[in-house]
């Protein structure tokens, strides 16, 4: 087999291993909850964690790819994913596990901003877009699969597997790499280390003053100093990089009306549907009692929907305006988002299964379109700044869709939990918000083990009807940052901003298939 087809094996299975950890883990988290006695807020940063790093990282990463060589980078990358992974699975405690998991995005950045730059180097021509539809297909069908390859590892094993699993495929990975990729050519770059520490500072620093919103209280000094940090640190940033000469993110980007289309587009796309997946894990599990194979099955209808629509949408991208398929993609996942919020205290999962079905389809028009934005508006020299551009605005939409819908749900759960358990009896009444407090703030199997055996079964039942309103509200809240979304995209993302090399149709497919997460 020819070099160039080992390097696209080599950089697709890197690329398996990072895009799955992304949703497999989802999943995963009730079983991990159980297992190391998690919170609420826990499980929110054992996916935020990794989501910051990665995106807070990705154009630093890229920098220094053209500065020690994209080969190098991607190894050092691919080591670090694995070591992390494998701590990640032996993790004793909570703060472990997210301290893991922020690392593990660190390595999965290096792999994702060097990954286009490798697969670059070896093709030309026609076969440059059937490489760039092969790892497309491979991002995409990482990310549609990884409910239902969690679900089998943590039922059939347990969930430390969802991250053990990434060892061997990693050592696999680098003995490919080092025995068939070659280096490419460096250039001679400065990091933007300055602009790298504050954006990754101001990201955390607003997630964690979200998340802790909650529990400490909007006005307590721990969260308001933490959001005044992040909006700092995110001031300071903007202005190290209209300063700097090399800037980590060039915001003359930014005059490319389409590159802002599809950056909020982006981060609504994350923020919305692939921030709720969080929340359809614990409903389905926790609520509805199903195991974590059997939640992962229920996945199916989205997984199937992104599989088939996204391929045919990068050949219809030769005929049909971006801006119809971002804008029309996002309106449908707002649909979707609405018809689950037929799900009421007594519903089966096919309460969801007509929004799985619309969204699902949503997401497989939406994610090509990404991919052709950011390849598309900028010159060829530049699709690799393009591409992180976008890649950074989907991971601050996950992590941050993840903290702001954290924080809306667990507010409406409690209150809720707090009334009808008010509302179901004296024996309740008394210790209502106390119960609510605890519930919210745990694990509901934790917290329900803690309580009198005569007062589970009430305390259930309340809990079920409450967590069904929390879910219905930020179900609404997600629909309409999807249709936020579209109408910016359809303002946006205009067809006179796509350079004219990339409108070739052949290109535009391999481009629309090159960024599907």
């Amino acid at each position: 087999m020819a070099r160039k087809w080992w390097t696209l094996l080599t950089v697709c299975l890197g690329m398996l291993m990072l895009l799955l950890d992304i949703t497999v883990v989802n999943v995963a988290l009730p079983s991990v909850a159980h297992d190391l006695d998690a919170s609420f807020s826990d499980l929110q940063w054992v996916i935020d964690a990794y989501a910051l790093s990665l995106a807070a990282l990705l154009l630093v990463a890229g920098s220094l790819g053209d500065l020690l060589g994209h080969r190098t980078i991607f190894a050092a990358g691919l080591i670090v994913f694995c070591v992390s992974s494998l701590l990640c699975g032996l993790a004793s405690s909570p703060l472990f596990l997210v301290l893991s998991r922020a690392v593990q995005g660190i390595g999965g950045a290096a792999m994702f901003a060097t990954s286009l730059a490798l697969i670059g180097k070896e093709f030309r021509g026609r076969d440059r877009g059937t490489a760039l539809g092969v790892w497309g297909g491979t991002a995409g069908a990482a990310v549609a699969i990884g409910p239902l390859i969690g679900g089998a590892l943590t039922s059939g094993l347990s969930w430390r597997w969802v991250f053990f699993v990434n060892v061997p495929v990693g050592a696999l990975t680098v003995a490919l790499l080092l025995a068939r990729v070659t280096e490419t050519g460096r250039r001679a770059v400065r990091p933007d280390w300055p602009g790298a520490a504050c954006f990754s500072g101001a990201l955390f620093a607003l997630v964690f003053g979200v998340i802790r919103g909650n529990p400490d209280g909007w006005s307590s000094t721990k969260v308001v100093a933490a959001l005044a940090l992040g909006a700092a640190l995110l001031t300071a940033f903007v202005a190290i990089e209209l300063m700097r000469r090399e800037p980590m993110l060039d915001l003359k980007l930014f005059r490319t009306p389409a590159i802002v289309g599809a950056s909020l587009g982006s981060i609504a796309l994350a923020g919305s549907l692939f921030a709720t997946f969080l929340y359809i894990s614990l409903y389905l599990q926790n609520i509805l009692g199903y195991s974590p194979i059997q939640a992962g099955l229920r996945y199916l209808p989205i997984t199937l929907m992104v599989l088939l629509v996204a391929p045919l949408t990068g050949r219809l991208s030769a005929f049909v305006p971006v801006r119809a398929m971002f804008g029309g993609g996002l309106v449908l996942i707002a649909v979707g988002l609405g018809l689950m919020t037929r799900v009421g205290p007594s519903s089966g999962w096919t309460a969801l299964l007509a929004g799985f079905i619309v969204a699902g389809a949503g997401s497989g028009l939406v994610n090509p379109a990404r991919g052709s934005v950011a390849l598309g508006t900028v010159p060829p020299d530049q699709a690799g700044v393009g591409s992180g551009v976008n890649n950074t605005a989907l991971q601050v939409g996950i992590a941050g869709g993840i903290a702001a819908l954290g924080a809306i749900f667990q507010s409406r759960v409690h209150s809720a939990l707090a009334d009808h358990l008010a509302a179901a009896g004296p024996r309740l009444a008394s210790r209502a918000h106390a119960i609510a407090d605890q519930t919210t703030s745990a694990s509901p199997g934790q917290a329900l083990r803690t309580l009198p055996p005569s007062l589970r079964e009430p305390v259930a039942h309340a809990l079920r009807a409450a967590f069904v309103q929390g879910f219905d509200r930020i179900l609404w809240i997600a629909a309409a940052i999807s249709l936020t979304g579209a109408l910016i995209s359809l303002v946006l993302v205009r067809d006179r901003d796509f350079e004219s090399a990339l409108n070739e149709p052949g290109e535009l497919a391999g481009a629309s298939a090159a960024t599907r997460p």
